[in-house]
């Protein structure tokens, strides 16, 4: 017999449209939230290899970067079709996003420099944003329209910047917006908003002129991903996904046969499970 969890979802405000933005509607009533069993889980195939980090985008490739530090690009057979071998130029990246396959960014927070790469993972260009007296940011992203989203932390600013590091827009210090700041980990930019999280204090959401809309109050997630209207995360052991548009969230108990995971991420329909001998992909039943 199938359990069953019930979640009250309160949101705040309502989201007001303009003409770039979609709305999201308010919440009207409670979903129930199925702990579905791991019979949830079904393997396809498997990457086999020493990998330390891995992103998927929109079209199911698969980034990966091994253990002897290279960053390698699979396509959704998990056929190798490019490579860049320069990944610890600057160290360790922090963040690699791939939220545009044909502009690749790799951030090195403690140096303050994005790299960009092609979709053949060739060097395009860097950034170093203490240059553009920009020094304390933790999260970036690619922007809808191939800009870099960026939190300045020392201003408490979410800023758009272009390939040569020129500020396009920036917002009202969030200090005069709310009671409290956060300080984001995660930046995705999806379907008219941009989706800002905090692991201890949730999402946080903007238009694309850097208007506050509302807060999703969902913590302590990890491996946070968002696409086609889908927001995931893993939290204690169990996958969280929040459909925007019902309003309604699904829980996956994840199986033990995942413990000891490096990376774990769901995406475009499908898990992927990263692990000290390879990358498992698995389809979400």
């Amino acid at each position: 017999m199938k359990k069953f969890v019930i979640y009250t979802i309160y949101f705040v405000g309502f989201f007001s449209q303009n003409s770039c933005a979609q709305t999201i509607p308010a919440a009207t009533n409670t979903n129930p939230a199925p702990v579905i069993s791991k019979d949830s889980f079904q393997l396809e195939k498997t990457i086999p290899g020493q990998f330390t980090a891995m992103d998927i985008d929109i079209t199911n490739n698969i980034y990966l970067i091994t253990a002897g530090n290279q960053l390698k690009k699979y396509n959704s057979n998990a056929d190798s079709i490019a490579v860049f071998n320069d990944v610890k130029k600057y160290g360790n990246p922090s963040q690699v996003d791939v939220s545009n396959p044909l502009k690749i960014l790799l951030y090195y927070k403690n140096f303050s420099t994005v790299v960009m790469l092609d979709r053949l993972l060739s060097l395009r260009n860097s950034i170093n944003f203490r240059q553009q007296q920009i020094f304390s940011v933790k999260a970036i992203a690619t922007s809808y329209d191939n800009n870099i989203w960026l939190f300045d932390e020392q201003d408490f600013k979410l800023k758009k910047i272009n390939e040569d590091g020129k500020l396009l827009q920036e917002s009202t210090d969030w200090r005069m917006l709310m009671n409290e700041v956060p300080l984001p980990q995660t930046i995705i930019d999806h379907n008219n908003f941009v989706y800002i999280y905090d692991e201890e204090k949730g999402f946080y959401i903007f238009d694309y002129y850097g208007t506050f809309k509302n807060n999703l109050p969902f913590t302590g997630w990890k491996n946070i991903s968002v696409s086609h209207g889908r927001i995931s995360g893993v939290k204690e052991n169990k996958l969280h996904i929040y459909i925007l548009q019902s309003l309604s969230e699904r829980i996956y108990t994840l199986p033990s046969l995942f413990k000891n995971y490096i990376s774990v991420k769901a995406v475009n329909g499908k898990l992927y499970l990263l692990k000290n001998d390879g990358l498992e992909i698995y389809s979400i039943l």
